[in-house]
């Protein structure tokens, strides 16, 4: 099987998200053979970091089955080592090419870090990767909450260009597109940020 070029998968998670949005996902490789097929290797066509939030799972927003996605979530879809390694690992061992990092309207985490302050508990290591994006968003107009939520998802998108020793080459290259994109909980449809 040939993977899809970054374009292709990029399209295919697009074509998707349009039939969620329209109420008419498919459920595609969701049965029991799809199971056993996947159950020895996986070969996903994309890997997602996405926030946790419970409204928005990838495989389903953007109507995928079994084995199509790497999906990666954390709050806030904020990056750490681990994060980083779990993007590494979908590159250089499964052979994925297209990374999709996914932020959503109404974020909590994000509006956490606008109220500022001290969270409780671990919850500050969420709002401490996300208060770099606030600074973007100083001069901004408008929705507070939406730009800095955009500027966070673009931090990540930068972050990961970036990283060395692995990402940042391969994207020089060519043979790693990461891209920034939106998903609105109202309508279910995701805009891509960048390119």
């Amino acid at each position: 099987m040939i993977s899809p070029t970054a374009n292709e998968a990029l399209a295919a998670l697009l074509a998707g998200n349009q039939r969620f949005a329209a109420g008419a996902s498919l459920g595609p490789r969701r049965s029991a053979d799809r199971r056993a097929e996947v159950a020895g290797a996986q070969r996903p066509f994309a890997a997602v970091i996405a926030c946790s939030d419970s409204r928005m799972p990838p495989e389903i927003i953007f109507d995928c089955g079994l084995g199509d996605l790497f999906v990666i979530r954390v709050a806030g879809n904020v990056l750490d080592d681990v994060v980083l390694g779990s993007v590494e690992f979908a590159v250089t061992s499964l052979g994925v090419g297209l990374v999709l990092v996914l932020g959503h309207s109404r974020c909590g985490a994000v509006m956490a870090a606008l109220e500022g302050g001290e969270p409780p508990g671990h919850i500050g290591s969420v709002v401490e990767r996300i208060r770099p994006a606030l600074a973007w968003v100083k001069a901004a107009g408008g929705d507070v909450v939406d730009a800095a939520i955009r500027a966070n998802i673009e931090m990540s998108v930068a972050a990961l260009r970036t990283s060395q020793p692995i990402l940042a080459p391969l994207v020089t290259d060519g043979r790693l597109q990461i891209v920034g994109a939106h998903y609105d909980l109202t309508t279910g449809l995701v805009e891509i940020l960048d390119r």
